[in-house]
């Protein structure tokens, strides 16, 4: 094991501006590791060589190799791969490491090549005095000099010259700008470069607006640490990329722009989306080593999919397979092609199950592995799954969804480890099951996180992270008469359509005229109970359920005259009536002021019969308090 670093390594690097740590003629460069500590899912350091120091980071995927003892504070790395870069509130430097070896365990203390004792001092002295070179290239200091292995200040023109060669053009993007990792970047850099994978490519869409038509398309992009990001390509930069874009392949990206991402349209997990124009450049990296990127999962339990039915959010599971069905073709109403679908039942340690279905490519390829091994109960993680009310809970795959069988990660681990010590033998539940029909519209079980108003309203700060969910039971103590109730929607897509110059409507969604329009309720409504009151956003399902009737038809009762207004009467019936509310709370924005928003995800009557079933026990648990 080594026990020395290499001298002046830090200052040489820093000193070279065209430094490329990928460059096979480099000198080999080992440094201890100093002050390793945890942030987040990474880990930060000081980088010594002995004379100098400077902040580093190891990437996630080094992280493992921490958490086993790889990589120990105190302890000696060779750099392979690392990227110098600027830590922009200070005019300073930083390393990002994101490839090292270990090659000295932790030593006693931190090498320190200033400090020498008297008699490595004079022995230094004597050995410049006798114009004697050191033995085997090692100083008295107890570091490892190596001649052959000098830094040379080269200019930029030069590096960039030597290493070009016979190299492809991807390659030569890769060795004239230093590559980096997604999670890196921000809309405030210069130039960059950045090296992923196409996870998933949308289709060609085109749109209509005040300034003309146009084309767009998106696709999804991972490195190899699994970041993703979302990129976007408008007009001539669609039509240029969208045949480029394969699907599975590697490629290196530059000169593109970042901005903050839209959250309603986002699809990955990132703050910035990417958006390339005409100029942007992108070259396939298909002459050299590509990568498989990681995929990150953000894991839901079974028993709480519930809050996420007929949500615009996909979810990420995890499960030990009970059963898989054969393959059966189902016909898309859209265009009455046949499609194979296969459904999976899953179970986790909530001893719930759900039902997965798996469409195309992935009923018919993934899904036949699974009914081979079934017997097996292999675990298995999905990612971007949509959840749907069938059946109360159903998940379904989309076109971007990826199933991983039996994966490495601690949460498959730990799902196997209580599947085989007593989930085996365990009585399992399904999903829905506890769901009555009239709560099957997408709501988790109504009578579970019972809160009353007050303890919502008195909680200013309730939503801030991310969105919080309850159930309530309230009345409807008052409807504004006056308020806008509805918009107007399109009858394929239920989204915001406007009236067209001639006649009819257009919907920017689904890109087409309609003659007719359907009104859908958007509107507030005031909740009280015993303990307070408080303004609930509802939307259409929902409001339709409280008002007793649809938007058209509420509209219709409006713009009827007579001597009695049916339009008021009908407000009047729907209050004062009790209900049981689904309800998330999150915090909006509204002239600089936070405020909460309270939005209605599921209502239903009131069952009398369950509510005395609560009651009961909530008196039996303070009885036993």
């Amino acid at each position: 094991m080594q026990t020395s670093v290499t001298p002046d390594a830090i200052s040489a690097v820093l000193s070279n501006p065209s430094f490329d740590s990928s460059s096979s003629d480099r000198s080999e460069i080992v440094v201890q590791v100093v002050d390793l500590k945890p942030i987040g899912n990474r880990y930060t350091f000081n980088a010594n060589d002995g004379k100098m120091k400077v902040k580093a980071m190891f990437t996630a995927s080094l992280t493992p190799e921490i958490i086993s003892g790889k990589i120990q504070n105190l302890g000696l790395i060779r750099l392979v791969d690392f990227t110098v870069n600027d830590i922009s509130s200070k005019s300073t430097k930083y390393f990002l490491v994101t490839k090292c070896e270990s090659v000295g365990s932790a030593l006693d203390s931190e090498i320190n090549s200033e400090s020498k004792s008297e008699e490595e001092a004079g022995e230094a002295k004597r050995q410049k005095l006798d114009h004697s070179s050191p033995v085997g290239g090692v100083v008295s200091t107890g570091i490892t000099l190596n001649p052959k292995q000098e830094f040379v200040a080269k200019s930029a023109s030069q590096i960039i010259s030597e290493q070009r060669g016979n190299a492809a053009p991807a390659a030569r993007m890769s060795m004239t700008r230093r590559v980096q990792p997604l999670v890196s970047l921000n809309p405030y850099q210069g130039s960059w470069t950045i090296k992923v994978r196409v996870t998933n490519k949308g289709v060609m869409k085109t749109y209509r607006n005040a300034k003309g038509e146009g084309c767009v398309f998106n696709v999804e992009l991972t490195d190899e640490e699994g970041t993703q990001i979302q990129a976007a390509m408008f007009n001539d930069a669609a039509r240029k990329f969208y045949d480029r874009f394969q699907l599975g392949k590697v490629y290196y990206i530059s000169r593109g722009s970042l901005k903050l991402a839209n959250k309603q349209f986002k699809t990955v997990e990132n703050d910035y989306e990417l958006t390339l124009n005409e100029n942007s450049e992108v070259e396939e990296a298909s002459n050299e080593e590509t990568f498989v990127p990681e995929t990150k999962f953000n894991f839901v339990p079974i028993e709480e999919l519930g809050m996420y039915v007929n949500q615009r959010e996909l979810v990420d599971l995890i499960g030990v397979v009970q059963s898989v069905s054969p393959t059966m073709s189902i016909r898309r109403r859209t265009d009455n092609e046949m499609i194979p679908k296969r459904d999976i039942t899953l179970a986790d340690e909530s001893k719930k199950t759900v039902v997965v279905s798996l469409w195309n490519n992935l009923a018919t390829g993934i899904g036949q592995e699974l009914l081979d091994m079934a017997d097996k109960s292999p675990v298995i993680a999905i990612k971007s799954l949509k959840v749907g009310d069938f059946q109360g809970v159903s998940l379904s795959t989309i076109s971007r969804s990826n199933v991983v069988i039996n994966p490495e990660s601690p949460e498959a681990k730990k799902l196997k480890s209580w599947y085989a010590s007593e989930g085996k033998e365990a009585s399992m539940s399904s999903i829905g099951s506890g769901m009555t029909p009239s709560t099957k519209n997408g709501s988790w079980s109504m009578y579970t996180d019972r809160v009353p108003l007050s303890q919502i309203t008195s909680n200013p700060s309730l939503g801030e992270e991310k969105p919080v969910f309850f159930t309530t039971r309230g009345y409807i103590s008052f409807i504004k008469p006056d308020q806008t109730m509805w918009y107007q929607g399109c009858k394929t897509c239920n989204k915001k359509v406007t009236e067209a110059m001639d006649s009819g409507y257009w919907c920017e969604g689904c890109q087409k005229k309609d003659e007719e329009c359907r009104l859908r309720y958007i509107m507030v409504v005031k909740v009280s109970d015993s303990t307070g009151e408080a303004w609930f956003s509802s939307f259409n399902e929902e409001a339709e359920k409280i008002i007793g009737c649809s938007a058209d038809e509420l509209n219709k009762l409006r713009s009827e005259g007579g001597d009695v207004n049916e339009f008021q009467t009908k407000l009047k019936e729907a209050t004062w009536s009790s209900h049981v509310f689904r309800i998330s709370v999150t915090q909006n924005e509204y002239n600089g002021e936070k405020r909460q928003r309270i939005t209605v995800k599921a209502v239903a009557p009131v069952d009398f019969a369950a509510e005395s079933r609560i009651l009961l026990q909530d008196i039996s648990k303070k009885n036993t308090v």
